[in-house]
């Protein structure tokens, strides 16, 4: 076990049962007709699709597709679903882990955090982070078709409208920028959403909300009492609240209390996580004849010919197995789709990127890039735990006691028979936006004058974010806080100025990258995440959400009962400690000009490659502030029909 996760103390036999139990009412509830090996698009066996790779490179022809998609995560799936509703287009997914429709853990919503470290799982740690206590940071990411929605916290949040208005100015002029604006981009939103309406919510302007798309959303999942009394904490400290975050009307607030949910989430009506592959690779979809999908395939690197004035991809390579190596070939497009590490780490093995990395490892250049892995930004989270003595926790999902197996049994039935209760818990029940320079919650009496750059994207956008969670954890949940009750408030530093990078450890594409996000390298990070600290620390210590703390929990030195009693230079330090990350890393191949460290253009094609696209989120030109997956889902609908445009216009041009 990694250094950073030893756990305290062993985890009791008990999580057996919840384990085996969880798997047994997945299999009931969830089973599809048939196994998904049965449709046709669904390859176990690569050498059906692609040549296997023997004697030499130029020995066999290649299969051949008109697009090739690398990496069927969040973005992958919906590009594979689009592009192959035109039944002329031919598209090839590849993903390196498996289907995930049948994964206990990525179907009950609460469970996501039993994929960590296990096979389903890169397994990625930060290189040591010296600005943020010198310690490595573990970072999960999804092995599974669908990517990271089979292992967030189904959270639906598109980000601040002025965000993708700053994406346009960010282009400096290049063509096309301006279909990024939010009025446009939004069309792609409201295009993957079908929102499903509630009484208890009359307040939200279903008319806003998308009504058709493939992607389930709503009021849906368990709601914890400490919930409640969490937003009611929120607004007495000053917090607006909103019955709806995610308009043209902005995103700042806390969601708004009722008698049912407090936010949007990916959750359907009968309690499952809705993932992009459960969403877009639906049997209809996979029983598509122009539409293939291997699973358990490695991509090694992407082909091309340099023999025009500019360099095309015309293929891909790819291991499956052991040793096994495969080749595709593209006719029109390669669009990489392996998220913020994986994308710029194909890109570099191939030869796209900065020339001197690629050069020390042996790499021949395609494309001097500097821009390719630069830029990594993500969204870094502080965790303040506290004891609960109401015992309303999720602390049945730890499996810590024969007590807490005993709830998970009664949980367990409660989802069997109706798909709620704990079970079904997004975990992070409510969310709330801010700003670090709203006077009503940092008055100027108690705060010194601000004394670092705004970062947000415009004046109705926040660069804060706090949410509750019905339990408490460290690290991820890799160390054990024993088996009583816990709830926690958390903050989110939404606009980071600490930027990092995505690097080669070697040319060998088996071998993880060098992930180093450069965590609160500058002072302006520090300083927010202060101020986001005592905020927590006041809201858990108000009423109502200050009846549930156990005095008992002050003499723990895991805990933070006495965290509002800390000074200025020991906030400090404990955010330095604490810092972690939210799951949302961008930017690593952003949507820039070249002269400004962009690797794609409005279009989202490689700069000086033109058949050769990046679609997920590392194309971000900066990160939102708010949650990336419903943003990431636009971009590929948008891509999708970015693509299918410039393969009817290559075809009219071809005709003429």
């Amino acid at each position: 076990m990694h250094p950073a996760i030893t756990p305290r103390g062993s985890r009791v036999a008990s999580w057996s049962v919840v384990l085996t139990s969880l798997v047994l009412v997945a299999r009931y509830a969830y089973s599809r007709a048939g196994k998904r090996g049965e449709y046709p698009a669904l390859l176990g066996n690569p050498a059906a699709a692609a040549r296997r790779i023997r004697r030499g490179e130029e020995e066999y022809d290649f299969d051949e597709y008109d697009v090739v998609v690398v990496g069927g995560g969040t973005a992958g799936c919906v590009l594979a679903a689009r592009l192959s509703e035109d039944p002329s287009i031919r598209v090839l997914l590849l993903e390196a882990g498996e289907s995930s429709v049948e994964n206990t853990f990525a179907i009950v919503p609460a469970a996501y955090s039993k994929l960590f470290h296990t096979q389903w799982d890169w397994e990625l740690f930060t290189v040591p982070q010296t600005d943020a206590d010198s310690q490595v940071r573990y970072w999960p990411r999804a092995k599974l078709l669908g990517g990271c929605t089979c292992m967030n916290a189904l959270i639906f949040h598109i980000g601040a409208p002025e965000d993708f208005d700053e994406w346009v100015r960010l282009q400096k002029g290049q063509p096309g920028a301006e279909q990024w604006a939010f009025k446009e981009f939004n069309n792609y939103i409201k295009k993957f959403e079908t929102f499903h309406s509630s009484t208890d919510y009359p307040q939200v302007d279903s008319s806003l909300r998308g009504t058709s798309g493939p992607v389930q959303t709503g009021h849906f999942g368990h709601v914890s009492k400490g919930t409640r009394k969490f937003i009611d904490a929120c607004a007495k400290v000053g917090l607006a609240r909103s019955s709806d975050v995610n308009t043209h009307r902005g995103t700042m607030g806390v969601t708004k209390a009722s008698t049912s949910r407090f936010l949007l989430t990916f959750i359907s009506p009968n309690g499952r996580r809705v993932t992009t592959e459960s969403a877009y690779l639906t049997s209809e979809v996979l029983a598509r004849k122009n539409l293939k999908v291997i699973t358990h395939a490695h991509v090694t690197r992407i082909l091309f010919d340099k023999s025009g004035p500019m360099p095309r991809a015309v293929g891909v390579e790819f291991s499956h197995g052991k040793g096994q190596k495969f080749r595709v070939k593209a006719k029109k497009e390669v669009v990489v789709s392996s998220g913020a590490v994986h994308s710029p780490q194909i890109l570099m093995l191939s030869g796209v990127g900065p020339g001197d990395h690629l050069t020390a490892h042996g790499i021949p250049v395609v494309a001097d890039l500097a821009g390719v892995g630069s830029h990594l930004m993500d969204h870094i989270v502080i965790d303040l735990n506290f004891r609960d003595k109401t015992n309303s926790s999720l602390a049945c999902l730890k499996g810590e006691s024969f007590a807490h197996s005993l709830s998970f049994m009664k949980a367990l039935f409660e989802y069997r028979m109706s798909g709620r209760g704990p079970l079904s818990s997004n975990v992070a029940e409510a969310i709330g936006f801010v700003r670090s320079d709203d006077p009503a919650l940092f008055p100027p009496s108690e705060y010194p004058e601000r004394n670092y750059e705004d970062t947000s994207s415009g004046p109705g956008a926040p660069d804060i974010e706090v949410f509750y969670t019905p339990t408490g954890y460290l690290k991820h949940g890799m160390v054990s806080m024993g088996p009583q009750h816990y709830f926690a408030v958390h903050g989110v530093l939404l606009r980071p100025t600490s930027t990092g990078t995505i690097r080669l450890k070697s040319a060998d594409p088996h071998e993880p990258p060098v992930i180093d996000p450069k965590y609160l390298s500058t002072e302006h990070d520090v300083a927010v995440l202060v101020r986001t600290a005592r905020l927590l620390a006041r809201i858990a210590n108000t009423q109502p959400l200050a009846s549930m703390l156990d005095p008992v929990g002050k003499d723990d030195a895991l805990l933070d009962h006495t965290f509002h009693e800390l000074d200025e230079a020991a906030v400090a330090e404990a955010v330095r400690r604490k810092a972690e990350t939210l799951y949302h890393p961008a930017c690593t191949a952003r949507m820039a000009p070249k002269d400004e460290g962009g690797v794609v253009d409005p279009f989202l094609r490689v700069h000086g490659i033109p058949n050769l696209r990046v679609v997920d989120a590392s194309v971000f030109p900066t990160i939102v502030s708010g949650h990336t997956a419903a943003p990431t889902i636009a971009v590929a609908e948008k891509a999708a029909d970015l693509i299918k445009a410039a393969i009817s216009a290559s075809r009219l041009r071809s005709s003429a």
